[in-house]
């Protein structure tokens, strides 16, 4: 069972890599919300580098510059995701695929910042990517630590950051994002108003199964939701783009934002395996007759 749950640990954290990757290397990524701030940055920039503001901010160098960092993190989430497919050969390969795991989440861990700074740091912006930038601390763990239990817990506190996060989108807490509403209409087809209520319903439904996770008689079928809900979501932004006419643009835009999201489903997937698993192992061992003196009978 455990090998499984590192499979699919290594396959959520390659998904992330390689999703995050193609969006650095092919599109964009927001660091300009941070190397463009005005209020953050006139000061060291005229101070410190001597240059006008104006002049910084129009300056084609500056621009490359930070094209030139983002195709870097692109070169990085890329390493990063293909170093996966070595590290069962060990030595070498283990420990710098090892290494880039801890260095590639602290990057998504930067890229989730500078998403909320978009936002005006909204904490719940920011919090929605936990499962992304937790992914590959999950797989260093349990690459680094063959003899220790799963966290399960820690896992649960981090999907459920993910799930409330988006709830409090969906529910109105803050702004709702068009981009939801547009994708509820496109996959189903339903009116604005329509499309809103269904929104709001599921983000209390990601409230309850957020807590319910944690209840030990109604885990497993919250976390059954959760599995089958961070898929849905996750196809939700190809299907609620897809033109067929533009195919090609389609799939190279939208692909990504899907298989980035593959935490969302698997993550509630490995804690429901492990959950299971640990079930099963207290039943086996309590259904082991025993001696009178408390020995249990081999078998």
């Amino acid at each position: 069972m455990k090998s499984k749950i590192n499979i699919y640990i290594a396959i959520s954290a390659f998904c992330v890599f390689l999703g995050r990757a193609i969006q650095h290397l092919v599109w964009d990524a927001p660091f300009r919300t941070l190397l463009w701030d005005e209020q953050l940055l006139k000061g060291p920039v005229e101070n410190i580098l001597g240059i006008d503001w104006f002049d910084y901010v129009t300056s084609p160098i500056a621009d490359q510059w930070i094209n030139t960092s983002v195709t870097a993190f692109g070169i990085l989430y890329l390493l990063a995701a293909f170093s996966i497919l070595l590290l069962h050969k060990g030595g070498f390969f283990k420990s710098v695929g090892l290494k880039l795991q801890v260095v590639g989440a602290i990057g998504l861990l930067f890229l989730a910042f500078l998403y909320s700074k978009e936002k005006f740091m909204q904490i719940g912006q920011l919090l929605e990517y936990s499962a992304q930038f937790t992914a590959p601390v999950f797989l260093w763990y349990v690459i680094s630590n063959k003899e220790k239990e799963f966290p399960v817990f820690f896992a649960k506190c981090v999907i459920a950051l993910t799930f409330i996060c988006h709830g409090l989108y969906a529910v109105g807490f803050y702004p709702v994002p068009g981009k939801f509403i547009d994708m509820t209409i496109a996959t189903l087809g339903v009116s604005e108003n329509t499309s809103k209520d269904l929104l709001f319903a599921a983000g209390v439904i990601d409230f309850i199964v957020a807590a319910g996770i944690f209840l030990p008689k109604i885990q497993k079928p919250m976390l059954a939701y959760m599995i089958v809900w961070g898929t849905l979501t996750s196809v939700a932004r190809l299907t609620g783009h897809f033109h067929l006419d533009f195919l090609g643009n389609t799939l190279l835009q939208w692909l990504p934002a899907v298989i980035l999201r593959a935490p969302h489903a698997l993550l509630p997937l490995v804690i429901f395996l492990q959950v299971n698993d640990s079930k099963e192992s207290k039943s086996l061992k309590l259904s082991l007759p025993k001696l009178k003196g408390g020995v249990e009978v081999a078998h």
